[in-house]
């Protein structure tokens, strides 16, 4: 259904291996393959956007809770639910050590947005510490950040440096994003055009409002990475009588197309 792109290691939401290691991705080739025309095109960061961000989560992302039961047309990715747009598309990466998804990365147009969510404490958010972390990683690499507000809250715009396949490094655009939800944290980065133009980010702004988190009750460390899975695919065969799983049909380590489209 989507090309798994194995990753060495745990996720962490202050990690930048998870940014910076997807140069070579399909959803980010385009604004690797310009990152210097990027970085001629792209403004000085710059304090425009509400002070404090829109609200906090008053217009989503949402908890599971949040949400009616019978409500429809997501996408089921397990700790994570989207909803699809058109030409939409859709790439999940494994942890090689694990074969376990760790992050989902969407795709529109010349933009592409990489969600990830991990447990939280229950009484205070953790975004305010990660970005901060965030940050002082960019800076060590040779890169500059900006903290700004943004529609979400406080966010990082970043330049990273990034080979190119000449060798090089150019300094390719990132938007570091961050939700603080109940037990939950979301994290967003958005690459290309959408790092830098907020027109262009729009569309993929709404994908993150209406993603959908669920936690679980399970007893997890704050930092410790949700669990996701490769949706079902339509004409799957449901559970059997007995609920027992039949996703084992669906071969989802079988090499398929490198990107899902949804429509």
């Amino acid at each position: 259904m989507s090309l798994f792109h194995r990753k060495s290691r745990q996720a962490d939401p202050a990690d930048l291996d998870g940014d910076t290691a997807h140069v070579e991705d399909a959803a980010h080739a385009e604004g690797v393959a310009h990152a210097e025309e990027m970085e001629e095109a792209a403004p000085e960061p710059v304090d425009d956007r509400p002070s404090g961000g829109l609200s906090e989560r008053g217009q989503g992302p949402w908890d599971v809770s949040e949400v009616p039961d019978e409500a429809e047309g997501y996408l089921d990715l397990g700790a994570l639910r989207l909803t699809g747009r058109d030409g939409m598309e859709l790439r999940l990466d494994l942890e090689e050590e694990t074969g376990r998804v760790t992050s989902a990365t969407v795709q529109l147009g010349q933009s592409a947005v990489q969600l990830q969510v991990f447990a939280a404490p229950r009484t205070s958010g953790i975004w305010d510490e990660i970005r901060t972390e965030i940050a002082a990683g960019i800076t060590r690499q040779g890169g500059t950040v900006d903290d700004v507000p943004g529609p979400f809250g406080r966010e990082l715009l970043a330049r990273i440096p990034a080979p190119q396949p000449d060798g090089r490094l150019a300094q390719q655009p990132a938007r570091f994003t961050g939700v603080d939800g109940p037990r939950w944290f979301l994290r967003a980065v958005f690459h290309g055009r959408a790092a830098f133009d907020h027109e262009a980010a729009a569309a993929l702004e709404s994908v993150v409002r209406d993603v959908v988190v669920v936690r679980g009750v399970e007893a997890m460390a704050p930092r410790e990475l949700l669990s996701l899975r490769l949706p079902s695919q339509p004409g799957s065969q449901p559970p059997g009588p007995e609920g027992e799983d039949s996703s084992e049909s669906l071969e989802p380590f079988r090499r398929g197309p490198e990107i899902t489209e949804i429509r």
